[in-house]
């Protein structure tokens, strides 16, 4: 890395269909300068996540991205200089650097991370997936020993981390995937008691064989089809955790909504609530223990899928939504 010279990703154009290479463009740039009460960084690992796409279409829990700006997005950096008191040369941080080499962030939009190795663990299991995934399952799915849970986008950072939370308090879970290896990767490596392949075309039927008892918690990270296949075998007061909808992020969307809103909600007296990891991050501690506890244990397993190149990131991202990795994607810068 020339430390000169700050490659920047910039998302040149809005995408109206499905995100390719030609929406991002590869610039370089000055290093920026620190304003008080900010922090120079030097990016290590990008984070890659469905919902940098989500982004691109307007404004959610963040701002929209804009066209001819750097691509938003979280990473694990390393100060530089800093013109804020906590943070010095050489410390470790997370924040909104944006695919780019350098950052120059407001301290207080950042959170001091520890060294560790390996450093990407700060990103996937002690990062935002990790902790995702066990709030999400824990705080607002709520399982009990001996149900049913069902996560979507199994396979993926947080959905195989929900998986293995969920066989740690004892339930029985089933994972749906994209394709009979990912599939095959849930059973034997992470634990999961079935896998339902998506992509076979007969979702419904394979995830009621898998659930002949039904589904007690379903955590959702994909929305559409599939969250409809499964409010239909919810039992009653079950809990859904709606965690996100990677099937509306890119291209068109399903013809239709689930189906069976609000009447199953109501007749079944379903639970179904969204969340954002930021809004537990005062609990963080408890969690990052118990993770921390489950991974020296051996009882929760952490799959990276590690990209190298800033100028790989774009394509990375893209094949992150067609389903390439297993676990956590990141970019090493």
């Amino acid at each position: 890395m020339n430390d000169t010279v700050n490659r920047q990703i910039l998302l040149v154009e809005k995408p109206s269909g499905k995100l390719g290479p030609e929406h991002f463009k590869l610039t370089k740039g000055t290093v920026p300068e620190p304003k008080d009460g900010e922090v120079l960084l030097r990016t290590r690992y990008i984070s890659l996540d469905a919902a940098n796409r989500a982004w691109m279409h307007g404004a959610t829990y963040r701002a929209a991205v804009e066209a001819n700006t750097v691509m938003a997005g979280g990473s694990i950096a390393e100060v530089v200089s800093s013109k804020a008191p906590g943070f010095a040369p050489g410390d470790i941080a997370f924040g909104d650097t944006g695919w780019q080499d350098y950052a120059a962030v407001p301290a207080k939009h950042l959170t001091k991370m520890p060294r560790m190795e390996p450093m990407t663990h700060l990103l996937s299991v002690y990062g935002i997936a990790g902790l995702t995934a066990y709030f999400g399952l824990l705080h607002v799915g709520k399982p009990r020993e001996g149900e049913t849970v069902v996560v979507s986008a199994a396979a993926g950072s947080v959905g195989s981390i929900v998986g293995q939370i969920a066989k740690i308090k004892g339930c029985n879970v089933i994972g749906i995937a994209g394709g009979k290896d990912k599939c095959q990767w849930l059973t034997s490596e992470l634990g999961f008691d079935a896998a339902v392949d998506y992509k076979d075309g007969a979702t419904f039927k394979a995830l009621r064989a898998a659930a002949p008892k039904g589904i007690d918690v379903y955590f959702d990270n994909v929305g559409g089809d599939i969250l409809e296949a499964c409010l239909s075998l919810m039992n009653n007061r079950g809990r859904i955790a709606c965690c996100g909808a990677i099937s509306q992020y890119d291209g068109v969307p399903s013809a239709h909504g689930p189906r069976g809103v609000p009447g199953l909600i109501v007749v079944k007296r379903l639970i179904m609530q969204g969340f954002i990891v930021m809004d537990y991050m005062n609990e963080s501690a408890a969690a990052l223990a118990d993770l921390q506890s489950w991974v020296a244990s051996g009882k929760l397993k952490v799959q990276e899928d590690v990209i190298d190149g800033i100028e790989n990131t774009p394509k990375a991202l893209i094949g992150l939504l067609a389903g390439e990795n297993r676990g956590k994607r990141m970019v090493r810068v």
